[in-house]
């Protein structure tokens, strides 16, 4: 086989070239928004609270004894979520890819029950969204 010629040498270049491209174009137009994030979240929230509140005595006793159907409640509180946690989100925009930054949670709701605070990381990128790091810290516990 005869070694590669420059046109063909340049016609790979080129085509490679056109790949990467196209590869980071679609990255970029495939970078999830805002409006995909609080999707993303509600259903999150939605799985989280759920377990937390509905299960394992999550509730003060008196709570329990009014909510007939837990988890009903709170799926029906789904766009509720979704909007608390792109309100208390920051997104930090690389073109290619969106770092979500979210802190919820923290605040007293009875005189003897605080909600936990909730901190969250995700990555969006190629029209899906990626749990990155979450932790949830005591109320009243400082903020790092």
């Amino acid at each position: 086989m005869p070694p590669p010629t420059t046109a063909s040498r340049t016609v790979s270049r080129l085509l490679g070239l056109t790949a990467v491209s196209a590869g980071l174009i679609g990255l970029a137009i495939t970078n999830p928004g805002p409006a995909a994030f609080e999707e993303f979240a509600a259903e999150k929230l939605t799985e989280m609270a759920s377990k937390e509140l509905c299960q394992n005595e999550g509730l003060p006793l008196l709570a329990r004894l009014l909510i007939q159907n837990c988890p009903e409640l709170v799926r029906s509180q789904r766009k509720v979520l979704g909007r608390l946690a792109r309100d208390n989100s920051r997104r930090y925009n690389f073109g290619l890819l969106s770092l979500y930054g979210t802190r919820l949670g923290g605040e007293k709701v009875l005189p003897n029950w605080s909600i936990p605070r909730y901190d969250a990381v995700t990555l969006a990128v190629a029209g899906h969204f990626v749990l990155l790091t979450a932790s949830e810290s005591a109320p009243g516990s400082p903020v790092p």
